[in-house]
């Protein structure tokens, strides 16, 4: 009889994908049209309004100047909504509107009023940037920007600083009236009318309206300048493109830019408690509520961002409270977040994830990214894994990798930490530092008592607070197999109030090793000489490492019994499927000597001076 079931099953499941149907989108089309190959739809969002599950939205090359907010998702991985760019097409969907009746006031400066009927029900001119854990640095700014031939200008505290001759950066401001929006702007040394320039108009490109939209694939778009607003884990959160309180997306092949703050958010839905909740008791009862609205493995998170050039974002290239949770991003290229610091706040970074349970972070390339971390998991991350990835020149505080509040277990592998001013920043418990390069210093606080949250293996369900401020100061953690450079130093985990243990690291010239790592090698006249260079076809890292590492210490396979459980949460290391950890393969994914590994993120050396290619 069950045999019986799974054959109808499967046939209707034959069926229901042989009848799906294809919408096709293309600038000559028009939405009175069929919506097929020789009769293309206009905009995207009307074939969003008929898709359903199982169906594929393919859009031809050419600008869509729309927001799309599809009404449905589909109805299982098998049965997702696909949006996908034609093949070999280049398909930009934008939230600015193209502005070519410029008049010229003095110097570099320019100005336009547009009616306020341009912009509907939204304004970004009007629209402030604020909420809970944000900074305004003294000044006002708005979600608003305008763009010369792609690029933005700066916002400007005032309208004197716009009528002086442009500097390098060059500055907007506006001012909003009962009917009308005036813009000022320099534009050094050319005519606007004679260039490309847009103002944003809309908030968000691709968005539902409300959550739950589960299952949707987006490909191959360019999808770019947006005013999102800002995005603490305590508010709905909003990207350029935003996987909304929702589960199982598919996010791939795609460029993502020119964010006034996010530019792909995987986060928590709005409520009245939106940017009204700041402080550690907030979010906490923040994280309660979402429990209730179903922030759990079936209904929420899940989702895949892979493959995405991601650039020019100002709070975060990727973004997610508590919907992020058990999903994996991969293979992203994230540079130039919040690099012009007008505003500040705590929830900038590359990556920046609250309630990452089981989430994977492998293989992306993160860099330039200012003022706090290029990843950074900021409370319940619990269960992560950081693995393969490369980090450098982010310059912020909080270096290439902040763990904020974490209690474990996470495992970080094979990751190249390459940021000079900081590579690790913890004030957190259990995390398992594993055949990584570390270039720059770590840094371990203490004393922080804020009482946050652990859960029960693998799950969203909370198993407790942790708040006693003799045990939540940092420590637990494990660092095996590593390679330290010069400026890294490991004394900062020696006050640790909680153990750590060591095992198989090697530090070379002007590194120091923790006092509690007896068993290192200690190579202080070993220059590795790390030089790190972009070249035509990708990124290239030279270094020197000797083969006789292996044999000069005895190192051991890194596997969940090795690692043992996180003493707050009592949880072991284990990959997320519940499965047993094992670190048996480097940074390209290539089998590692179970007998005795060699230290660092590669397995397989030359034994002198080498060029390897680390990205793509």
């Amino acid at each position: 009889m069950n045999k019986i079931i799974a054959i109808i099953t499967a046939l209707w499941g034959l069926v229901s994908t042989a009848g799906a149907t294809e919408f096709q989108v293309a600038t000559n089309g028009s939405d009175a049209y069929s919506g097929s190959k020789r009769a293309p739809f206009r905009t995207i969002q009307h074939a969003a309004d008929l898709a359903q599950p199982g169906d594929v939205v393919t859009v031809h090359k050419g600008i869509y100047r729309e927001r799309v907010s599809p009404p449905r998702g589909g109805d299982s991985d098998a049965r997702r909504i696909t949006y996908r760019a034609a093949p070999g097409e280049r398909v930009v969907i934008t939230g600015s509107e193209v502005m070519n009746n410029w008049a010229h006031v003095t110097n570099d400066t320019w100005t336009v009023t547009v009616s306020n009927r341009f912009f509907g029900k939204f304004n970004p001119y009007a629209d402030l940037i604020h909420g809970d854990w944000f900074s305004p640095q003294g000044r006002p700014h708005h979600t608003g920007a305008v763009y010369l031939n792609g690029d933005w200008s700066d916002e400007a505290a005032s309208l004197r600083l716009v009528l002086q001759s442009a500097s390098q950066h060059s500055l907007w401001f506006g001012m909003v009236t009962n009917d009308a929006t005036v813009i000022w702007a320099q534009f050094k040394g050319v005519n606007p009318n004679e260039q490309s320039v847009e103002i944003n108009v809309r908030q968000t490109v691709f968005t539902p309206a409300k959550t739950g939209i589960n299952y949707l694939t987006v490909r191959g778009f360019d999808l770019r300048h947006a005013a999102t607003p800002w995005a603490p884990p305590t508010a709905g959160q909003m990207g350029i493109i935003s996987a909304y309180w929702c589960k199982g997306w598919i996010i791939e092949n795609n460029e993502i830019s020119y964010s006034t703050c996010c530019g792909v958010a995987l986060g928590k839905y709005g409520d009245e408690w939106d940017n009204r909740a700041e402080s550690a008791e907030g979010y906490v009862g923040t994280v309660t509520r979402a429990l209730t609205n179903g922030w759990n493995r079936s209904m929420v998170g899940s989702h895949l961002v892979r493959n995405n050039h991601i650039h020019h974002c100002e709070q975060t290239g990727i973004v997610g409270s508590l919907g992020c949770a058990f999903s994996t991003v991969t293979g992203n290229d994230i540079h130039d977040c919040h690099v012009r610091q007008l505003f500040s706040g705590a929830e900038m970074a590359g990556i920046k994830f609250h309630g990452a349970i089981d989430v994977v972070i492998s293989h992306n390339h993160i860099y330039r990214c200012g003022n706090a971390a290029g990843i950074w998991l900021d409370w319940m991350a619990q269960g992560a894994q950081v693995t393969g990835n490369l980090l450098h020149d982010n310059f912020g505080g909080c270096g290439d990798l902040f763990c904020e509040m974490q209690h474990g277990p996470i495992l970080i592998a094979n990751n190249l930490f390459l940021s000079h001013g900081q590579s690790l920043v913890f004030n957190s418990q259990g995390l398992a530092v594993v055949h990584n390069l570390i270039q720059g210093p770590i840094h371990s606080y203490r004393n922080d008592n804020r009482a946050t949250p652990f859960h029960r293996a693998h799950s969203t369900e909370l198993a407790g607070l942790h708040a006693d401020n003799a045990q939540n100061d940092s420590g637990d953690h494990r660092f095996y197999n590593n390679l330290f450079l010069a400026p890294c130093s490991g004394h900062s985990l020696d006050n640790a109030a909680l153990p750590c243990f060591y095992g198989g690291n090697v530090y070379t010239m002007g590194s120091a090793a923790a006092k509690l790592d007896p068993g290192a090698l200690l190579k202080p006249n070993y220059d590795v000489g790390v030089k790190l260079e972009q070249k035509a076809d990708g990124w290239y890292l030279t270094l020197a490492e000797d083969k006789a590492w292996r044999d000069e210490a005895k190192r051991q396979t890194v596997t969940t019994d090795l690692l043992g459980k996180a003493k707050v949460s009592d949880c072991a290391y284990e990959n997320p499927d519940g499965s047993p950890l094992r670190v048996s393969t480097d940074y390209f994914g290539k089998k590692r000597d179970t007998k005795n590994p060699f230290p660092g993120p590669f397995e397989k050396i030359s034994g002198s001076e080498q060029q390897i290619k680390v990205w793509p």
